[in-house]
């Protein structure tokens, strides 16, 4: 049971490294629009959640 359970979790990262990429991507349009605006405010937010978005496919991709 253990080895199915370890096996749905690895499929359902694995799934979820499309959306990752997607949402790296709108983040990474975020932050330039806002380092155009000089919205630091924004930059410093934008910056926080592409590193949880990093760490996050970074974990995905080294399972």
């Amino acid at each position: 049971m253990k080895y199915v359970m370890e096996a749905l979790r690895r499929k359902e990262a694995q799934e979820r490294l499309p959306v990752i990429r997607m949402e790296i991507d709108y983040e990474l349009m975020t932050l330039y629009d806002a380092l155009q605006a000089k919205d630091t405010v924004q930059i410093i937010k934008t910056k926080e959640r592409l590193e949880h978005l990093r760490i996050q496919l970074m974990k995905i991709e080294n399972e």
